[in-house]
């Protein structure tokens, strides 16, 4: 079999540090140092470890390959215009963890550790936006359907696991004499903004959310083409990752107001799935597919890089 250069990449010991390398020099360039962005960023990192460990526990990819941390490090490091935001850095840790600890059940109706881990997590992410909640009833489907773990036992977990960072929460609510506050919060969870308003959404957000649609439309027409030559259980775990990709582009069709928490779900979700196109396919197209693909990520990452720096004329962002 020809190696060509997106097998050489994909393949290499040296890919995950050279782009961990890359999107720190990102990061720096953005503002990290100056910004203080330094709670965001160890969220960032917390999260490509993460998603190390997924693909690692999983065997996401049937070769040895670090491209899936490789593609969720590029792809999140072009979405420059989300660093500052703690809220989204939080939500994109705890999702991942969400996902990690619900693979680790497969086939188990037992694993009510697990699930109370898993939904821990997503209420944890919750208490950064209440809507995150909305992805519960798709969270039991996957469980019932791909990861086929649900009970009645894992369901009472998985229930508790959302509700005890709120029990942590209560009493330093009353005693912050913040009861309307905390009560606010949950009424969030029925607060919509006006249905497909996309007036709000900037070129920036736009681009950025193109480019992810587009490496997760490729990954996915790959995967269910080519699936078969996996593994059950890895065909049902990339099952989540597609349905997940849909119901959030879905979500955003509805309430693109927001955005910032569904771009962080269609990034966890699109980038495993390039990355199995990237790793297991070695033709001329795709090979040409895999440049062009690098190419456009390093030129939105320039973008949003610029784009602060143009709109603010002379002074400089660095």
């Amino acid at each position: 079999m020809i190696k060509r250069l997106q097998n050489r990449i994909s393949e290499s010991r040296l890919a995950l540090p050279v782009t961990a390398i890359y999107a720190a020099c990102v990061w720096m360039a953005a503002g990290l140092i100056h910004q203080q962005w330094w709670m965001q960023f160890g969220c960032f990192v917390l999260s490509t470890y993460l998603m190390v460990e997924l693909n690692n526990s999983n065997a996401l990819i049937r070769i040895y390959s670090r491209m899936v941390s490789c593609s969720f490090l590029v792809v999140s490091a072009s979405a420059v215009f989300l660093f500052g935001s703690l809220q989204g850095a939080v939500i994109q840790l705890t999702c991942i963890g969400t996902l990690s600890f619900l693979f680790k059940c497969y086939q188990d109706r037992k694993a009510s550790g697990l699930t109370f881990g898993a939904f821990f997590c997503m209420g944890l992410a919750s208490m950064m936006d209440i809507q995150v909640l909305c992805y519960l009833p798709f969270v039991w489907l996957l469980m019932a359907l791909y990861i086929q773990s649900l009970s009645w036992r894992t369901f009472g977990a998985s229930i508790i696991g959302v509700l005890v960072p709120y029990w942590f929460m209560l009493p330093f609510a009353l005693f912050r004499q913040q009861q309307e506050r905390y009560l606010d919060h949950f009424a969030g969870l029925f607060r919509y903004g006006p249905c497909c308003h996309f007036g709000d959404i900037s070129e920036q957000q736009w681009l950025t959310l193109a480019f992810v649609l587009l490496i997760g439309g490729i990954g996915a027409a790959h995967y269910l083409r080519s699936s078969y030559k996996d593994k059950i259980r890895i065909r049902q775990l990339y099952g989540c990752f597609i349905i997940l990709g849909g119901v959030t582009l879905f979500f955003f069709i509805l309430q693109p107001q927001k955005y910032e928490l569904l771009i962080h779900m269609l990034i966890i979700n699109a980038t495993p799935l390039i990355a199995h196109y990237i790793a297991l396919t070695n033709t001329r197209l795709t090979n040409i597919v895999f440049m062009v693909i690098t190419a456009m990520a390093l030129l939105l990452t320039g973008y949003n890089l610029l784009t602060p720096f143009l709109a603010a004329g002379n002074e400089t962002f660095f």
